[in-house]
């Protein structure tokens, strides 16, 4: 886990999402509606984030054709992960008081 992903703001609001309850898991479009990001913006994110290992994800265990639905991809910081969001996202100080404005409901996720 010696590898920080970039802090760009989309990455930011991701991980302020994933902190508001760092022990749920989440799927993708939960995500998006949470962060305010379209999915073609934090699918590649969750795939930076899991493979620095701040991130695990498994899919559910759901018949597709019954349930008339995709199978969902559930995503949760690991707790090393949660330390690591939580300190990158510290670092980026100034950067966050940006993101704040965007989406002020996110400000108590650190």
């Amino acid at each position: 886990m010696g590898t920080t992903p970039r802090m760009t703001l989309p990455t930011q609001l991701v991980l302020r999402v994933l902190l508001a309850d760092p022990t749920r898991e989440m799927y993708g479009l939960e995500i998006c509606a949470a962060s305010g990001l379209a999915s073609g913006t934090i699918h590649p994110i969750l795939a930076r984030l899991e493979g620095v290992g701040w991130l695990r994800s498994r899919f559910e265990d759901i018949d597709p054709h019954e349930q008339g639905r995709p199978r969902r991809r559930y995503y949760h910081l690991t707790s090393d992960g949660a330390e690591h969001a939580r300190a990158a996202l510290a670092r980026a100080g100034t950067r966050a008081t940006g993101l704040l404005r965007l989406r002020p409901d996110l400000g108590g996720a650190m």
